[in-house]
């Protein structure tokens, strides 16, 4: 079986450096683009990266670099821009003839705002030569960056690459699972960062743990809802990209998307919550385009919903918590 030794990592965000970090523990060359020369010296000259993920040390193995068409000539691309920049990023590799064939993994976890489009439908239009990915599950970065195990599920419509990949990916501590349901992998990635808002919501207003294990159930039957709708496997939701992942991030702080719900439980503004961060809360960018999607589709997501007419101030938490408890009783169906 052939396997990818030379890899090309697109971002150098926490997810990102981590994913880098992975891949040279396991004994892979990686290269890794940052728009930030602040990163790329800070990786390059001292073996960690100083922004986004000080906490960790590198490995020298990690070449950073600003010249995105440099990564061209790797065996294999991740794609780990946040969802919202990503087809501006690829469309700088746009008839770059070295890329045609390779496998383009995508690792940012979103939909794009302005085409409601998931982030395999802007790889196949920004680079329609190359093949299509998705590496998703439950991971905290610096979990992965530090080698503590994990589990994920990568997900690629040919199964023989999908194969290679998982060969060259894994590493002592990091153990991907092969699927061919690219578009569900992606579906459970957008939809827990939406569900971990309203998670972390619930928390912050102090209503309880029951209250909080409701959300993460009911908020996993509307996942399932939307990937029946749109045709994926529904059995790929209920593992490492949908469930998995719908957990953990609906159940620690140090998720971004969870921790942005609690404040706005405890009476922070949003704009005040997002303007003290240094990295991206995806699931704010993700809840209105998952709200239209719904509402298109005539899929019932009432929680979703519910959290992108908070985040856009259609709703205030406490009308949101009435609305959701005065709802139609109905029987308890996926």
């Amino acid at each position: 079986m052939t396997e990818y030794q030379n890899f090309g990592v697109i971002g150098a965000g926490a997810w990102g450096t981590a994913l880098a970090q992975s891949l040279a523990t396991g004994g892979r060359d990686v290269t890794l683009w940052a728009f930030e020369k602040e990163c790329v010296d800070s990786i390059n000259d001292e073996n960690v990266n100083k922004l986004y993920l000080p906490d960790a040390r590198l490995s020298p193995k990690i070449k950073a670099t600003q010249d995105l068409k440099s990564l061209t000539d790797c065996d294999a691309l991740l794609s780990v821009v946040p969802a919202q920049h990503t087809r501006r990023t690829l469309d700088e590799l746009k008839g770059i003839d070295a890329l045609s064939g390779k496998p383009v993994v995508l690792c940012s976890k979103g939909i794009e705002i302005s085409t409601r489009e998931f982030m395999s439908d802007v790889l196949r239009e920004t680079l329609p030569n190359v093949v299509p990915a998705v590496l998703s599950g439950p991971s905290f970065a610096i979990d992965v960056a530090k080698g503590l195990p994990t589990a994920v599920t990568l997900a690629c419509e040919d199964k023989k690459i999908g194969e290679a990949l998982i060969e060259s990916v894994a590493a002592p501590t990091f153990r991907p699972y092969l699927s061919t349901d690219v578009l569900g992998a992606e579906i459970g990635g957008a939809v827990k960062n939406v569900l971990a808002i309203a998670c972390g919501m619930v928390l912050g207003m102090e209503l309880g743990r029951s209250a909080h294990a409701a959300i993460i159930a009911r908020g996993f039957a509307e996942m399932r809802r939307l990937g029946v709708a749109l045709g994926c496997e529904p059995e790929t939701l209920t593992g490492l990209c949908g469930l998995g992942d719908l957990v953990l991030t609906c159940s620690s702080e140090q998720s971004r998307n969870m921790s942005c719900g609690l404040a706005l439980g405890r009476g922070e503004s949003l704009d005040d919550i997002l303007g003290a961060r240094n990295s991206v809360t995806e699931g704010v960018a993700s809840a209105p385009a998952l709200k239209e999607m719904a509402t298109k589709l005539n899929v019932d997501m009432p929680i979703s919903a519910v959290v992108a007419d908070i985040l856009s101030g259609d709703m205030d938490i406490q009308n949101a918590l009435i609305t959701l408890l005065s709802r139609v009783h109905k029987t308890e169906v996926l």
